[in-house]
């Protein structure tokens, strides 16, 4: 099948579809065990925050500056800052009103709307909350690559997908971990864990029909996706990291998780 004849939102939704299914594999760690050394989980998601960082510059960031130098009229950088600080006020808002509790907080501490939800819901919205950008980014690269612009490529859109879909493995098991360690059964924490990830087929989509449908919004959109992803970074991954005294590991897990992403950015995108 030759890819670059497809639909973009189709190639999104696939995309999407493997980087939910990525959720998925981390969730299923639930079956091996309800321990999960807490070093190592925060090692994955300083991992996670190190790829999401370096898929917002390199597969975000840099295309909306370089397609943006060709737009007449306007900065080369004010698509990209106007995109980038949209992304993460719209983050902020969501961040404020859904209800949602981090992997080491009690119930106590749920942000976002007051709410009588239990704390397996919560815990699926948080990392809900991380994959909706991941999502809109992964579409926002495929119809890019379909708008024809030379500075996003089908490659690039892929390698995106590639290295989103690895970090959502600790996505999952930031959920799944917790509720089983809690005395949840090995498939209803499961169930839990790779829900959180449902959403990223549909943002895909979303997210490649608006730029393919609006071509003169792509370096907006690319940008915004990339403001909404550092936010979700310095605002959850990296505190919840550096939460339990293993920042060491933390920090080593995200310069590996940045390299590992520019490596594959540079050297397939």
């Amino acid at each position: 099948m030759n890819l670059e004849n497809q639909s973009p939102v189709l190639l999104a939704f696939l995309a999407g579809m493997f980087t939910w299914s990525m959720t998925a594999l981390g969730a299923a760690a639930s079956f091996i065990g309800r321990e999960l050394e807490r070093k190592t989980l925060d090692t994955m998601f300083g991992f996670a925050g190190g790829v999401m960082i370096a898929a917002s510059y390199w597969s975000l960031l840099a295309p909306a500056i370089e397609i943006s130098e060709k737009v007449e009229g306007i900065p080369s950088w004010f698509p990209a800052a106007v995109g980038f600080l949209g992304g993460g006020i719209v983050l902020r808002l969501v961040d404020m009103l859904l209800p949602h509790l981090h992997v080491s907080q009690p119930i106590e501490n749920a942000e976002g709307v007051k709410t009588s939800l239990p704390k397996s819901t919560l815990l699926v919205l948080a990392i809900t909350l991380h994959n909706v950008p991941e999502g809109l980014a992964v579409g926002v690269a495929f119809g890019a690559a379909a708008a024809g612009y030379p500075e996003a490529t089908l490659a690039a859109a892929v390698t995106l997908a590639l290295g989103i879909g690895v970090q959502n493995i600790p996505e999952g098991l930031a959920v799944a971990a917790p509720l089983r360690r809690e005395g949840f059964s090995p498939s209803k924490s499961f169930w839990y864990g790779q829900l959180s990830g449902a959403v990223e087929p549909i943002a895909a989509m979303i997210g490649a029909a608006v730029v393919f449908l609006a071509q003169p919004v792509l370096p907006y959109a690319l940008s915004f996706a990339a403001g909404a992803m550092i936010f979700v970074v310095v605002e959850e991954l990296i505190p919840e990291a550096q939460s339990s005294g293993n920042s060491d590991y933390a920090t080593g897990g995200l310069m590996v998780g940045f390299t590992v992403m520019m490596i594959l950015d540079v050297a397939l995108g």
